[in-house]
């Protein structure tokens, strides 16, 4: 047994299953056949001459949706990439043998027609079909009410399902590979050139998280899955390379919530001669463009985790503050720096935070920020100038050494994409490294610092997370939704399959 679902019709799968048997008694096999698709169902709508019923004619193919057919006609649906598209199926052109063939078929059936365009009397384009060929055979029903039928958890588990049925989460998940297909173009008209780096590494570096771990046989040596693409990234810039990004995979062995899942995409992008400020202009143009040309307006709905919409707009300047003044602001004390680490703790505890004694000073301040004035921050706003313990991979403030010329881009709540002016001091990075405090620490890998020995340019460097970024622009509830197959755990069936014998 597997994740096979086991709420359907089993008489449904063994009519399917005998009509199956009598095609392939007759002679054909359905599995072995194939058709021509000559267009899409949005371009041969398209291709419909107003007024000319007819005058056109293709190819189109795809699962069988919806079936209408009395009598010696009928109107059935096909979706496909696009979309659907609707046939008009007709005895006297098909003929009596293909015609009453035709009505066995069944919804999830895959079939090829050919035929002719012409709109029907309430105005919807229609393929007139002369010809058709069935090229698969559904043997097990589609859901009826997806929904209705399972639980949420069944949606992520049989996502193929998900997007036959839900045309919500279909458009969302094609609004996916719109993005990222907007981020490769605008990132390659300004002379960005995409890269690949290695999965699998030696240290985890480049953030603070914890890895997952594997075993190289053949050279018996143990590798860890990447968990940031920074650091060889940046020795791509020691190489030559001015203009790098890649979109790629890393992989975080932690929790899972609505904002976190432990395989997520993420784009880096590294710039020679540019600052942290060089990405704001980069990531706002970016975001503009995409909402611009891929989501059709510089205005989106956000609802936040109290249920309340708020309308994000993404035109003209950006909102930029600093770190310390959101800390200032909120606590309402202007000398909240030159406090006492106790008391920072005592105000913690007046409005029920909690925060471990053992925690660094700016662990303290973070924990301020991250559980009570990030999820205020719904309009795209820059955060600048962080404490420098929070990242030692970004150049030191010249005016003021306890924070970093960095950013973080918060929007709808939640961090979307931080920047860094790029520590290209080999000394300096190795000291930040050595130096790191708290609980999130990064480890050190020398091979990169003995990258920077060889000489970095000054860069602006920047991460988005991909999948944030869908949650954003597609109003979705959670990270689950922007995935195809998010990781689960597994089923019942498959649990007690797997369960080792008495």
């Amino acid at each position: 047994m597997s994740d096979t679902p086991t709420d359907i019709s089993h008489d449904q799968v063994a009519v399917r299953r005998q009509k199956l048997a009598d095609l392939r008694a007759a002679g054909f096999d359905p599995f072995r056949a194939n058709c021509e698709q000559t267009h899409f169902s949005d371009d041969a709508k398209k291709c419909y001459v107003e007024g000319e019923d007819n005058a056109v004619r293709l190819s189109v193919a795809g699962r069988l949706v919806t079936f209408r057919i009395q009598g010696g006609s009928g109107f059935v649906k096909i979706l496909d990439q696009q979309g659907q598209i609707q046939l008009y199926v007709k005895r006297d052109v098909l003929g009596v043998d293909a015609y009453a063939a035709f009505k066995k078929l069944d919804f999830g059936d895959f079939i090829g027609v050919t035929g002719t365009l012409f709109k029907t009397k309430a105005g919807e384009i229609t393929v007139r079909v002369e010809s058709y060929t069935l090229v698969s055979k559904a043997l097990r029903p589609l859901p009826e009410k997806w929904h209705g039928l399972t639980n949420d958890e069944q949606v992520y588990r049989q996502r193929y399902l998900d997007l036959i049925v839900n045309a919500e989460s279909r458009k969302r998940l094609m609004q996916r590979s719109r993005i990222i297909s907007y981020v490769r173009r605008f990132l390659e008209d300004r002379k960005f050139i995409e890269v690949e780096t290695p999965i699998l590494q030696g240290v985890a570096g480049g953030a603070a998280a914890r890895p997952f771990e594997t075993h190289l046989n053949a050279l018996n040596i143990d590798f860890v899955l990447r968990i940031s693409l920074e650091l060889y990234l940046k020795r791509m810039l020691v190489g030559g390379y001015d203009r790098v990004f890649e979109l790629g995979r890393n992989f975080r062995n932690e929790g899972m919530d609505r904002k976190h899942n432990p395989e997520f995409t993420m784009l880096e992008v590294y710039q020679a001669y540019s600052d942290y400020r060089g990405m704001m202009t980069l990531v706002r143009d970016l975001f503009q463009g995409l909402c611009r040309d891929v989501i059709g307006s510089d205005t989106i709905k956000f609802t936040d985790k109290d249920g309340n919409t708020h309308d994000i707009n993404f035109a003209g300047e950006w909102r930029e503050v600093r770190y310390k003044d959101l800390i200032t602001q909120f606590t309402g004390d202007a000398n909240w720096f030159g406090r006492a680490k106790d008391e920072k703790i005592a105000y913690c505890k007046s409005i029920d935070l909690f925060v471990d004694p053992a925690w660094e000073d700016f662990e303290i301040t973070n924990e301020i920020f991250s559980k009570k004035i990030e999820h205020t921050l719904i309009q795209p706003t820059f955060v600048t100038h962080l404490p420098k313990e929070l990242c030692p991979l970004a150049k030191i403030n010249l005016e003021d050494p306890g924070v970093i010329d960095v950013f973080e881009l918060t929007i709808g709540g939640m961090e979307v994409a931080p920047a860094y002016s790029e520590q290209n001091d080999p000394d300096v990075q190795r000291a930040m490294f050595e130096a790191q405090a708290g609980g999130e620490q990064q480890k050190v890998d020398n091979d990169f610092l003995l990258a920077l020995e060889h000489g970095m340019p000054p860069a602006g460097g920047m991460g988005i997370g991909i999948d944030r970024l869908c949650i954003l622009l597609t109003a979705a509830d959670s990270i689950r939704d922007v995935i195809l197959f998010p990781q689960l755990r597994p089923s019942a069936a498959a649990a007690t399959d797997s369960a080792p014998a008495a």
